[in-house]
């Protein structure tokens, strides 16, 4: 999406690692090649709640970031492996990382609490529900989930310890005087147990199409749900004006 920015992205981490706000570095570019596909086991989830590490909140991410997150479905997600950078495409659902996992502990709990074990269920798909609804949650980050087997070329690519992605998010068929997208940063892990059970909520709420044949419910649901954190992001818009932009890093 380099081409929407009017700006040269041959700059890419310059400054893209550096303190909070929202006009913080500068864009990347995706490779291509490979292909999506269900199957596979989950991997193991991270100990301290969705997104793996604890501590201070970063800036928050701007509304108008979230609202495009939220109006698309589909992102390109480029990657590296042995054979070098690599890309494809991927259904996703967005909600907010931090809220999704306090609302599943929480929304868990209270599940257990009034109902007993097969309380927790429910509880969590509550949870789930006000996590989502905080998404203007100070400091807290989109969150991105995604179904894929870790035995496709990405998948593979993506459990590797300390592995990056790229991504783009735009629509087909734009007018350039209007076009708007997203380009991104972050990492990709695999969830399981109540995290999991909160992303998949999430995912069957934005593709309710899922949970209406039951074939393909039972395929993903035994397919590895992904959660991808972006720690950078861009919005483009040329509808404010040619090249306009909008940043945002979470570090």
């Amino acid at each position: 999406m380099a081409e929407m920015s009017g700006a040269d992205d041959s700059g890419e981490d310059t400054g893209g690692e550096a303190g909070p706000g929202t006009t913080a570095g500068v864009g990347g570019a995706a490779g291509s090649g490979a292909t999506a596909g269900p199957g596979g086991a989950a991997g193991p989830a991270g100990a301290a709640g969705v997104g793996g590490a604890s501590g201070a909140a970063g800036p928050d991410c701007p509304e108008a970031i979230r609202r495009a997150l939220a109006a698309h479905t589909t992102m390109t997600l480029a990657y590296v492996d042995e054979d070098g950078p690599q890309a494809c495409a991927v259904l996703y659902a967005t909600g907010v990382a931090s809220g999704v996992a306090s609302g599943a502990e929480h929304g868990g709990a209270a599940g257990m609490e009034a109902g007993g074990p097969s309380g927790g269920a429910s509880g969590v798909a509550s949870g789930v529900a006000s996590g989502v609804a905080g998404a203007g949650a100070v400091g807290a980050g989109p969150a991105l989930y995604f179904v894929t087997a870790t035995t496709t070329r990405h998948g593979r690519a993506l459990v590797e310890p300390g592995a990056r992605v790229a991504f783009t998010v735009q629509r087909d068929g734009q007018e350039w005087s209007g076009l708007t997208g997203l380009q991104g940063r972050g990492r990709c892990r695999p969830l399981t147990g109540a995290e999991r059970a909160a992303g998949w909520q999430v995912y069957v709420e934005r593709f309710p199409f899922v949970t209406a044949s039951d074939r393909l419910r039972a395929a993903l649901e035994r397919t590895t749900l992904w959660e991808l954190r972006p720690d950078w992001l861009r919005l483009i818009d040329n509808g404010q004006g040619f090249g306009h932009k909008e940043e945002w890093s979470g570090r």
